[in-house]
């Protein structure tokens, strides 16, 4: 399965995408980022709830996913919702994120 979010500017919050079924994920990320921009895969469980908590997903290494230039990166959990957050950038800021996400093999 495939995500991908297009015309990320700065302060924009990608649309959150339910994928509970896909614990396997590798995000990439590019496009213009401007001054200081930057994009955080974040996660919740909070399916149910009006206003889901969201918390910064980690990489293998148990870095923070913050990307601050193009690249890609593998994520560690397999929280239900996933969404980008652009988190800082100009006027010149916008960013593509893709998400493909697969099952386990069996």
């Amino acid at each position: 399965m495939r995500v991908t979010w297009t015309g990320l500017l700065n302060g924009d919050t990608g649309l959150p995408v339910i994928i509970g079924e896909y614990p396997d994920r590798t995000m990439q990320v590019y496009g213009t980022f401007g001054a200081g921009g930057s994009v955080t895969l974040e996660g919740s469980n909070d399916k149910d709830t009006e206003t889901p908590t969201y918390v910064t997903l980690t990489d293998p290494q148990g870095n923070a996913i913050t990307k601050t230039g193009a690249g890609l990166e593998t994520c560690e959990e397999a929280p239900l919702i996933v969404r980008p957050n652009v988190t800082a950038g100009d006027g010149t800021t916008s960013l593509t994120i893709k998400l493909l996400c697969r099952r386990p093999r069996t």
